[in-house]
C-alpha cells in the first residue's frame, strides 16, 4: 500500500513563525545591556585581558567606543578592524538595528 499525506505544518510562517524587531523604546539598561551581556561581556567585562583591554560592561565605556566608531564598525564587520564577536557569528540585523537605534538616538544612559 501507498499512502500520500502531507505535513500539517507544510508552511514555512507556520513552522517558523516572523519576530518582529521593536525599536520603540530601546533603553541602554535593558535593551544595549542585554545584547552585550549576552554577546560581548565573556570577553569585554570585568578588566577584560581576554578582550585586548576592551570593557563594554559599563555605560561610559561603551559610550567611549561608540564615539570612536569602534562598536559599530566591529559589530557590523566593517572599519578594518576585527568583526564581533571573534569566532562567533554576526549579531542579528535586529541586534544591530536595536543598538543603532540607542546611539542614533544620542546613546542616553536610560
Amino acid at each position: 500500500m501507498l499512502s500520500i499525506s502531507s505535513c500539517y505544518y507544510d508552511r514555512a510562517s507556520l513552522v517558523y513563525p516572523q519576530t518582529t524587531c521593536d525599536l520603540t523604546k530601546v533603553t541602554y539598561s535593558i535593551s544595549v545591556t542585554g545584547i552585550l551581556h549576552a554577546s560581548c561581556y565573556s570577553c569585554h567585562s570585568g578588566n577584560a585581558s581576554a578582550g585586548a583591554g576592551v570593557v563594554l560592561d559599563n555605560y561610559n565605556a561603551v559610550k567611549k567606543y561608540v564615539t570612536n566608531g569602534q562598536l559599530m564598525n566591529s559589530i557590523n564587520h566593517t572599519g578594518g578592524i576585527p568583526g564581533m564577536p571573534l569566532s562567533g557569528s554576526q549579531l542579528s540585523s535586529c541586534e544591530i538595528s536595536t543598538i543603532q537605534k540607542w546611539i542614533s538616538n544620542g546613546t542616553p544612559n536610560n
